[in-house]
């Protein structure tokens, strides 16, 4: 679950820095990065959910 949490992290960091590109310097190819991650993060997000249940119910 460590290393899940590591992904979601580092991941987020991505899309934080392009987001901030796209919205400040108008930069197209940093938004199509963001939201190519917030798919990401969507499939990472699920992953932590279906891990987090199962660990609350040991």
């Amino acid at each position: 679950m460590k290393s899940l949490i590591e992904k979601i992290n580092a991941e987020f960091e991505s899309f934080k820095s392009d987001a901030a590109l796209q919205a400040e310097k108008g930069n197209k190819a940093a938004g199509t990065r963001a939201r190519k991650a917030t798919l990401e993060l969507t499939k990472l997000m699920k992953e932590f959910r279906k891990e987090s249940l199962e660990a609350s119910k040991k």
